[in-house]
């Protein structure tokens, strides 16, 4: 071959494979630990949010959070999720309409919701702690990365330090900056080394979870810099405040984290390489218990509801059916294998147990 045939070859070659890339669908996972299904769809609580036990100002928190209906309750709460997202996608969960999302592990807590979320099965044999031990499992983060098609183009973020271990960092190759670690690198923007800095200085209430405002700012950081095509994001002040039986900042978190996913919608909407290309799924990785009372606090097992979770979807290839009003029941297990069937990873979409979620309506 000629050096000029030779040269357009592979310039041919190279816009193909630019341009296949550029048309993949990205996947963008979010979970809000310990998020009760009875929050999203019906608002704020009316036994907790006047309960002193649990509420420093009930006042001022019924002001902020107390709506006659439960419908005005929750798009306070939920002011994103239940204008755009209601809009152009899919909110799964409402027991009260027949919809059901349930956990298939039995253990109602969080690293094995994890990793049923991760995995497409749940592991009840050897997962069964919160311990930081290596997943013995393969989540759909680390499938993806060995793939040639998106090997680099994945990553983790999360506020608990347990998240290097779930996802499997050293097995899998994914980069996980969770808990309390910093950006590292040779080229890291102007805000990572600003968020380098303040993270140490800022003290967070727990000893193993950091401020979701630190863990949502790496990743966007991330987003910008290197474009990953599947990318998890995992909230985490929801469920502490909840087990620190504090309703006031729980509710808080909650609204603030709504305002961070719109953030991470509007940044792809903004960027041509995410614009209109870009699959979210959000859930939680357990419920809470809702009666006794002081059980909203705890989950596990022994918790009535814990097992009860939500999805929701909106982005690409996702139909607008809004809040599913419908006899359907759906599982945490059907999360891994829709995502590994949109990025063609067909094969291992067969050894999971999971149904794929039904993103379009017939």
């Amino acid at each position: 071959m000629k050096p000029i045939f030779f040269i357009l070859a592979v310039l041919f070659s190279f816009n193909v494979h630019l341009n296949a890339q550029t048309e993949n669908t990205k996947v963008i996972l979010i979970t809000l630990d310990g998020l009760r299904w009875q929050e999203l769809f019906t608002g704020a609580d009316s036994l907790l949010i006047s309960n002193t036990d649990f509420v420093n100002d009930t006042t001022a928190l019924k002001d902020k959070f107390w709506r006659d209906s439960s419908l005005e309750r929750r798009q306070v709460l939920f002011p994103f999720l239940w204008s755009h997202v209601a809009e152009k996608g899919q909110l799964h969960g409402n027991r009260n309409l027949d919809s059901r999302v349930d956990l298939t592990n039995t253990m109602w807590f969080s690293y094995p919701g994890y990793n049923e979320i991760l995995t497409g099965k749940a592991d009840d044999t050897r997962i069964t702690s919160n311990d930081k031990f290596p997943n013995p499992n393969k989540t759909i983060l680390e499938i993806a990365n060995k793939d040639l098609r998106y090997a680099g183009k994945v990553a983790a973020f999360g506020s608990w330090d347990v998240f290097p271990y779930i996802v499997n960092e050293t097995r899998s190759g994914v980069p996980v900056n969770a808990g309390f670690k910093l950006a590292d690198g040779d080229d890291l923007t102007e805000r990572e080394k600003f968020l380098n800095q303040l993270q140490p200085k800022v003290p967070s209430p727990w000893g193993t979870v950091r401020l979701d405002a630190f863990t949502h700012y790496y990743a966007v950081e991330h987003i910008r810099k290197t474009h990953p095509e599947l990318i998890y994001v995992a909230y985490g002040e929801t469920d502490d405040f909840a087990h620190d039986g504090e309703y006031d900042a729980y509710l808080n978190a909650a609204q603030n984290t709504d305002s961070l996913i719109k953030e991470l919608w509007e940044l792809t909407q903004s960027d041509p390489f995410y614009k209109d290309n870009t699959l979210f799924l959000i859930t939680t990785d357990h419920g809470r218990g809702t009666q006794p009372l002081d059980t909203w606090k705890g989950h596990g097992s022994s918790v009535n509801g814990a097992g009860q979770v939500w999805l929701i979807a909106f982005g690409k290839g996702v139909s607008a059916e809004g809040e599913v009003a419908k006899n359907e029941q759906l599982y945490s297990n059907q999360i891994a294998p829709t995502i590994s069937t949109i990025l063609g990873l067909n094969d291992e979409t067969t050894k999971m147990e999971g149904k794929l979620v039904p993103l379009k309506t017939n």
